[in-house]
């Protein structure tokens, strides 16, 4: 973790698996305890496991349920049992001290039979066993079968352990599950019923024409639904269609330049809402219907300012004076943002924490638990870790994600010092190569401290692949986000399959941070244009397969070919609601232009299954089953099933004659 000082992290209903090195001196069998203490005070003990002989590593797992701060530590100790059963074993076969070695077993028994914690069904067995293993009238060879009987297993929870020692008490703050599980989903409210006029100028949609968009995202499946900043745009150096800077009287600007007039004509900034999109009561209706819906609203909150925000007067030594007496504009060379005033930090730090901390509660009076900040890691790093602290301390439930396209280091600082999400390189990563290097990274590397949120696409963000891939590009790319980790994220123009890009640039073209553009997603749908009904079967497997909501479990498979992938997400049945365990098997081909033909080789053992054996899988999407093994034959034609998104099938009907032998896209 960076800088090794921050505290890991997770979230409710989320299994995590924990590691520790213990060893002792001689040869007694050592055992190893977590011990876990809920927030409510509740503690739950896990037997450890050693993970491999010889390397004294440990790893147990346990599934988080309760938001707050959790205390662990471990417990290493001589596990009087295991080391009796071990040397009773090894000396009753030789014939060694064979009388002494039942007695010692039968007083470890007594030992055990006389704790008043065990349960008493518990207690009788040992006593029982005890009886039998002193009964001189039956044979060695009869009461020798007794050192390996399945009662002595009960231990593992419950260990006769000696010479017991701790680890020092550590934190793991839990937060609750939208800040590691959810589906996003992107639209300019402003566009959602826009419309031009007969002499060509616009009316803005509304809060309440956005409001009918809703039914559609949650008829997709998604739970968060983000908006671009809402708040009033500036007018000195507003910009036009694709950046431009000669802007028409009709340009809406970009929502990012934050800080404009309001219906009155006074400047407003943060804490307001545009004119144009209604009043802060619509805003509030707006958030109502969503959570009706089971949606949540995820608000932006960029720390910046257009040169007609209230702060530019106010505070003007929240901005960098140049030697000529202007401010500096926010500038990315060779980009330069004119409409846009980076703050500067460095003078009055304790005002602008308190000002942000202000907006933060006044939108959260509003119903907005969840807020994506635009480029955190142009800002100091100290902001953000008492800022979040601060927040999260007065409301335990606001979650913030870090819109941070940057190197890694800052990325995972970022993530580090607060960040309950991330967005990540997910976008540029296409290849088979790239993805299974890049997402165990996210799985495996830092995962205890940062959570990736896949988006697929934003406005700012085109790639080739989108660009040139065609529909199955688009399907691909929305089955591994969706699947690959718990949670991913969708611009809208997705789902219409939108790969027009600004010439030489890896954005769409005709911007919408710069103009209104309504989407005919009814008429899209209807002519088999649009991905949408694809991105809610995505979102539903999601929903019924607790598999899918864990990041850590993600494990890759090979296949003969390059350009197909293949990954499991396996969770054990100990975890799960049901009891049962959950598996899905995804499968896809990267290259959006070909049909491929490949064997996929399955680690069996990833999946929880023994190895050899033989199996039903159920393609979640059409309901095709399939008989599978270690070695499975997949055909994936990019222009009509470029992915298979499997479920292993646990109870097994019986074989129907003609059962399909291989899974064909």
């Amino acid at each position: 973790m960076p800088g090794g000082h921050a505290r890991p992290k997770a979230y409710a209903g989320e299994v995590v698996p924990f590691r520790a090195t213990v060893f002792r001196e001689g040869h007694d069998v050592v055992g190893a305890m977590l011990v876990l203490t809920a927030p409510s005070g509740r503690e739950v003990r896990e037997r450890m496991t050693l993970t491999a002989p010889g390397t004294d590593r440990w790893e147990a797992s346990a599934r988080l349920d309760e938001q707050g701060t959790w205390t662990w530590h471990v417990t290493g100790f001589g596990d009087e049992v295991a080391t009796w059963r071990h040397d009773a074993g090894v000396k009753v076969d030789a014939g060694v001290d064979v009388e002494l070695m039942f007695e010692i077993g039968a007083r470890l028994l007594d030992r055990a039979a006389a704790d008043k914690a065990r349960p008493q069904a518990v207690r009788r067995r040992l006593t029982a066993l005890a009886a039998a293993l002193r009964d001189g009238g039956a044979s060695v060879a009869d009461r020798r079968e007794l050192i390996d009987s399945p009662v002595l297993d009960d231990f593992r929870a419950r260990p006769l352990a000696r010479l017991a020692t701790d680890s020092p008490e550590r934190e793991l703050l839990v937060e609750r599950r939208r800040a590691g599980v959810g589906a996003w989903y992107e639209f300019f409210p402003r566009s959602e019923g826009a419309r031009r006029l007969k002499d060509g100028t616009w009316r803005s949609g509304t809060f309440r024409s956005a409001l009918k968009r809703l039914d559609g995202v949650a008829a997709m499946g998604f739970d968060v639904v983000y908006l671009p900043p809402i708040h009033p745009i500036g007018v000195t150096n507003r910009k036009g269609r694709n950046n431009t800077l000669d802007p028409g009287p009709q340009d809406p600007g970009s929502p990012w330049a934050i800080g404009g007039p309001l219906a009155d004509g006074t400047p407003g900034g943060h804490d307001a809402v545009h004119p144009d999109l209604g009043t802060l009561a619509d805003f509030r209706a707006f958030v109502r219907r969503a959570d009706a819906l089971g949606i949540e609203v995820a608000l932006d909150l960029a720390l910046q300012a257009s040169p007609d925000h209230p702060w530019v007067t106010e505070h003007p030594d929240w901005f960098t004076q140049l030697p000529d007496g202007t401010i500096a504009y926010a500038e990315n060379p060779p980009k330069k943002y004119q409409d846009i005033y980076p703050v500067n930090f460095d003078d009055d730090p304790e005002g602008i924490l308190a000002e942000v901390h202000r907006i933060i509660r006044h939108w959260v009076k509003q119903g907005v638990r969840i807020f994506r900040v635009d480029n955190p890691h142009t800002k100091p790093l100290w902001f953000w870790e008492r800022l979040i602290r601060e927040v999260n301390a007065e409301q335990p439930d606001i979650v913030f994600l870090a819109e941070a396209f940057t190197r890694p280091a800052p990325m995972q600082a970022l993530a580090a010092a607060g960040f309950q999400q991330s967005y990540t390189y997910f976008t540029w990563r296409n290849t088979k190569e790239e993805l299974e290097e890049f997402l165990t990274s996210l799985a495996v590397d830092t995962a205890d401290f940062m959570r990736p949120n896949l988006f697929v696409n934003t406005p700012d963000i085109l790639t080739e692949y989108l660009q040139f891939g065609g529909p199955a590009a688009f399907t691909v790319r929305a089955t591994i986000a969706a699947t690959a980790a718990p949670t991913w994220g969708v611009y809208s123009g997705f789902e219409l399959f939108e790969a027009v890009a600004r010439p030489g640039a890896e954005e769409a073209i005709d911007n919408e941070k710069y103009e209104y553009k309504p989407r005919d997603f009814a008429g899209a749908e209807a002519e088999g244009r649009s991905l949408a009904l694809y991105l809610g079967i995505l979102n539903r497997i999601r929903s019924e397969h607790p598999a899918l909501a864990q990041l850590r479990n993600l494990r890759f498979h090979r296949t003969d070919d390059d350009a197909v992938i293949a990954y499991s997400k396996h969770l054990d049945g100990a975890f799960t609601d049901s009891g049962e365990p959950d598996t899905i098997i995804v499968v896809a081909n990267v290259d959006p232009h070909s049909v491929r033909e490949t064997t996929v080789h399955l680690d069996l053992a990833a999946l929880g299954l023994e190895p050899g054996r033989s199996f039903e899988v159920e393609d979640l999407v059409d309901g095709s089953r399939w008989e599978w093994g270690t070695s499975n034959y997949v055909r994936l034609d990019a222009f009509t099933r470029p992915a298979h998104v499997l479920r292993i099938v646990r109870e097994r009907p019986p074989v129907r004659a003609g059962r399909k032998a291989a899974a064909r896209g």
